[in-house]
């Protein structure tokens, strides 16, 4: 085949390749390559129909997307490997390199994720492994919300300032070049807003 034409709202992704080296040029074995969640979109479906309305694909091609983790069929086509996936499946869009750009889509927002604590309240340091894991943060973007039953965007609840509480081990973390976490993760994984 030399052409792939994604169906209704589906789209194309040429995937970002694994690290292989870190940067200290150290070479990372494939058993420990992290599997890439981005990549560029290089064709897209007509959109789907909900009710009576036509909803279109929420990116565009040569929008540079991250995406769920488990999202998808991958594919090799053209010598790269490829990930047809679903419209929903698309966490964000990023306009720039830098962590805390992202832009979220559907019902997903992005958090920045409180510091964990150095030391006990008794004064002791922590180490990394003994370290909470935080699962508070600020809501630093929103996306356009989910579809309701006649294809029109749901606003979500949050906005951007507030302080929330979520659900553990949910989500796409990323560092950002200021130094902290990001999170991306679905509205419903955001337990409560904290004032």
């Amino acid at each position: 085949y030399t052409d792939i034409k994604p169906l209704g709202d589906k789209v194309l992704v040429k995937t970002k390749t694994a690290v292989e080296k870190t940067d200290g040029g150290i070479l990372v074995p494939t058993t420990a390559q992290t599997k890439p969640q981005g990549g560029e979109v290089v064709a897209t479906g007509e959109g789907k129909t909900v009710e009576k309305n036509k909803v279109d694909i929420s990116v565009k091609i040569g929008t540079q997307i991250v995406y769920s983790k488990y999202a998808g069929t991958e594919l090799e086509f053209n010598g790269s490997k490829h990930l047809i996936l679903k419209d929903d499946d698309i966490v964000g869009i990023f306009e720039t390199d830098d962590a805390k750009e992202l832009k979220p889509l559907n019902d997903r927002v992005l958090i920045k994720v409180a510091k964990a604590e150095e030391k006990t309240v008794g004064g002791l340091l922590l180490t990394k492994v003994t370290k909470d894991k935080p699962s508070i943060g600020t809501v630093i973007a929103v996306g356009p919300g989910p579809l309701d039953e006649e294809g029109n965007r749901k606003p979500l609840s949050l906005a951007p300032g507030s302080i929330v509480m979520y659900s553990n081990y949910t989500g796409i973390d990323f560092k950002g070049k200021d130094g902290y976490n990001y999170l991306a993760l679905r509205v419903s994984d955001v337990m409560a807003v904290l004032s």
